[in-house]
C-alpha cells in the first residue's frame, strides 16, 4: 500500500495553510503577541534604567528611584511574560483542536478505494503526531517569529541609539552567523519531512500487527513483526535526530555569535572608553543589550527550524485532505416502518478495483423486483460481494448503469441511499464498546420494545441474558468478547434495526450452528414478505428458499432462475449445488 505524496509544499503554500488554521483564532494569537510584545519592552527598558543607575552612582547622586523603577519593571516583566505564554500555549492547544477535528471529520468521509491504497497507520498518525507539531510551530514559529523579529529589530534600534559603532560591530558578527543558519536551515527541513514520514511508517506497522494479533501469535511470527516495528522505529529514530542535530547546530551558531560579539564589543568598548569617547554607563547598556539581543535571537532561529517541522507535519495533514473523499452531509432520517421495498438493477456494469488490475464486473446485468429473496451464488472471484459494495456506492463502476428504485445511484444523495439500505458484511465487524452501542450503531433513536423484538428475532436476548451487564457489556477489541456466531448476528440486529427497504447479507449465516442458522434463515424469509433481500450465499439451505438465483462467474452473470430451474439448465450451479456450496471466500 502507498500513502499520500508527500513532496511538499512550497514555503508561502504552507504558510498559507498555516494560517488557514490559526484563523479561527487570530484575536487569542494577537492578544498573546502583545503580551509577549509588552514584555519585551519592558525588557528593553532595564538597560536604560542601570545605565542611569550608574550614573548616579558616579555622581553621588540618590538611587532610590532607579531601584524602585527597576525593581517594578522586573515584576511586571514576570507577570505579564507569564500571562502571554499561557495566552500563547492555550491559543496553540486550540489550533490543534481545530486541526484534529478537521481531519478526523475528513477522515470518516474518505471515499474507500482512497483508504484501501492508504496504511490505516499512516492517516492515524497524521491525526495525532502530525497534528501536535503544529502547537509548536502556531508558537514557535508564527507568533515566535513576529514578536521576536519585532523585539530584535526595537533591540537593535536601542543599540544604535545608545553607540553606532558598537552596533556596526554586533551587526557585522550577526549576519555572519545568519550566513551559516540559512545553509543549515534546508537539511532541517528535509529531516523533520523524513522524521514525519518514518512515524507514520511506524504507525502502519503496528495498526497492522494489532489489528491481526491473534493471527501473528499462531503464525510464530512475533519476532519478524517486532523487528519490522523496531526497524521503523529506528528510521524514526535516526531521521529525528538527524533534525535535531541541524536544530542544535543553528541554535549553537546564534548562540556563538553572541558570544563573540559579547567579547569584540567588550575590546572595542573598552577602547572606547578609554579614549573617553563613551562612558564607562554606555559600555554597561551596551553590554547589556547584547545579552538581552540573546532572547530575539533565539526566537527567530527557533522559529525558523521550528518551522520547518511544521512544514512537513502541514504537508502531510495537507496531503490527507487531499485524498478523494464522499461530500459531507447530513445523515438521513431512517426509512419509517412499512415503507415499499426497494427494487435494483444492474446493466451491463464493468468495474475493477485499480487500473492495474483485471476487471471484476465484465457487464454485469441483472434486475430484482421489490421484494423477496434473491440470491447470488458462484465460485470464489465472481465478482458476488462487489455487487454489494457498487449498491453501496462503496465503488464507482467504469461504465453500465445501477439503479435503485428505477434512478440511478449516481442521483442519490449518499446518506439518502445508505439510509435505505441494511449491510451485513462478510466479516461481520463489530466495534469497540458495549453491546448497546454496536446494535444501535445504525439507528440510535431505536425504541427499547424495537430492540428487544429484534434481539429475539436474532437468538440475541439469550446472550443478552447471560451477559454480567446485559446489553452494557463491553464486547471488546473488535468483539473478541463474543463467539464468531455472536458477532454475526449482532451484525444482523444492527442491519434490522434500520428498518432497510434493501437487505444486503453476505454470508451472513457462514459462522452460525445448524439450529441458529434455521432460525435465522425463517427470520430472512419473513423479512423478505415485506423487505428486498439480497443474499451472498454458499450453503444450499439458504439458496434453494430464495425466490430467484443469479449465478455468476469470472465477472458475468451466465443464469437466473429457481433453485429447480437452474439445477437443469447450468451446469456450474449444478456443480455448485453438488458440492453444497462449500465455498467460503468470495471476490
Amino acid at each position: 500500500m502507498s500513502s499520500a505524496p508527500d513532496n511538499g509544499p512550497s514555503a508561502p503554500a504552507a504558510w498559507r495553510l498555516l494560517l488557514g488554521y490559526v484563523r479561527p483564532h487570530r484575536w487569542a494569537l494577537l492578544g498573546g503577541a502583545l503580551l509577549a510584545l509588552a514584555t519585551g519592552a519592558t525588557g528593553l527598558a532595564l538597560p536604560l534604567v542601570a545605565r542611569s543607575l550608574i550614573d548616579d552612582l558616579s555622581h553621588d547622586r540618590a538611587i532610590t528611584g532607579a531601584l524602585v523603577g527597576m525593581t517594578a519593571l522586573v515584576i511586571t516583566n514576570a507577570t505579564v511574560g507569564a500571562l502571554g505564554a499561557y495566552v500563547l500555549r492555550r491559543t496553540a492547544e486550540s489550533v490543534v483542536l481545530g486541526a484534529r477535528r478537521t481531519l478526523a471529520s475528513y477522515l470518516l468521509r474518505l471515499r474507500i478505494p482512497a483508504v484501501d491504497s492508504n496504511e490505516p497507520g499512516d492517516l492515524m498518525a497524521r491525526i495525532t503526531s502530525d497534528t501536535t507539531l503544529l502547537r509548536e510551530v502556531t508558537t514557535d514559529s508564527l507568533v515566535g517569529l513576529g514578536t521576536g523579529g519585532l523585539t530584535l529589530v526595537a533591540t537593535l534600534v536601542m543599540m544604535g541609539l545608545v553607540d553606532p559603532v558598537l552596533l556596526a560591530v554586533t551587526v557585522g558578527v550577526i549576519t555572519a552567523a545568519g550566513a551559516v543558519i540559512g545553509v543549515i536551515v534546508p537539511r532541517i527541513n528535509r529531516a523533520a519531512r523524513h522524521a514525519q514520514e518514518a512515524v507514520g511508517a511506524m504507525g502502519a506497522s503496528l495498526e497492522r500487527i494489532l489489528g491481526a494479533l491473534r493471527t501473528v501469535k499462531a503464525s510464530g511470527a512475533e519476532r519478524r513483526e517486532e523487528q519490522a516495528v523496531h526497524a521503523a522505529a529506528e528510521l524514526s529514530w535516526r531521521q529525528s535526530v538527524r533534525a535535531a542535530k541541524w536544530s542544535a547546530l543553528a541554535g549553537n551558531t546564534a548562540g556563538l555569535s553572541l558570544q563573540i560579539a559579547f567579547i569584540t564589543v567588550l575590546a572595542v568598548g573598552g577602547a572606547r572608553v578609554a579614549t573617553g569617547a563613551i562612558a564607562v554607563g554606555t559600555l554597561v547598556a551596551f553590554l547589556l543589550y547584547v545579552f538581552y539581543l540573546m532572547s530575539p535571537i533565539q526566537q527567530v532561529v527557533g522559529a525558523i527550524t521550528q518551522y520547518q517541522s511544521g512544514a512537513a507535519a502541514l504537508t502531510r495533514i495537507q496531503g490527507a485532505l487531499a485524498l478523494p473523499a464522499e461530500p459531507p452531509a447530513e445523515p438521513a432520517p431512517l426509512p419509517p416502518a412499512g415503507s415499499e421495498p426497494a427494487s435494483v438493477a444492474f446493466e451491463e456494469v464493468c468495474f475493477r478495483y485499480a487500473d492495474d488490475l483485471p476487471y471484476v464486473h465484465q457487464g454485469v446485468t441483472f434486475a430484482v423486483p421489490p421484494r423477496g429473496m434473491t440470491a447470488f451464488v458462484g465460485p470464489s472471484g465472481a465478482g458476488k460481494t462487489t455487487v454489494f459494495s457498487l449498491i453501496e456506492r462503496f465503488y464507482e463502476p467504469e461504465s453500465g448503469r445501477i439503479t435503485l428504485d428505477g434512478r440511478e445511484l449516481a442521483e442519490w444523495a449518499i446518506p439518502q441511499l445508505r439510509a435505505a439500505i441494511g449491510y451485513v458484511e462478510q466479516d461481520a465487524p463489530v466495534l469497540s464498546g458495549t453491546l448497546r452501542d454496536n446494535l444501535l450503531l445504525g439507528n440510535p433513536g431505536a425504541e427499547e420494545a424495537e430492540l428487544t423484538r429484534v434481539l429475539g428475532v436474532t437468538r440475541l436476548d439469550g446472550l443478552v441474558a447471560r451477559l454480567p451487564k446485559g446489553l452494557e457489556t463491553l464486547v471488546g477489541h473488535r468483539g473478541t468478547r463474543l463467539s464468531g456466531g455472536e458477532r454475526q448476528r449482532v451484525a444482523i440486529a444492527r442491519a434490522l434495526l434500520r428498518r432497510p427497504r434493501l437487505l444486503l447479507l453476505d454470508e451472513a449465516t457462514s459462522q452460525l450452528d445448524a439450529v441458529n442458522e434455521a432460525a435465522l434463515r425463517d427470520t430472512v424469509a419473513d423479512v423478505a414478505r415485506t423487505t428486498t433481500v439480497l443474499v451472498v450465499a454458499h450453503r444450499l439451505s439458504t439458496v434453494t428458499m430464495a425466490d430467484r438465483i443469479v449465478v455468476m462467474d469470472a465477472g458475468r452473470v451466465r443464469a437466473v432462475g429457481t433453485h429447480r430451474e437452474l439445477v437443469g439448465t447450468d451446469p456450474l450451479y449444478a456443480e455448485l449445488a453438488a458440492t453444497q456450496f462449500l465455498a467460503t471466500v468470495d471476490g
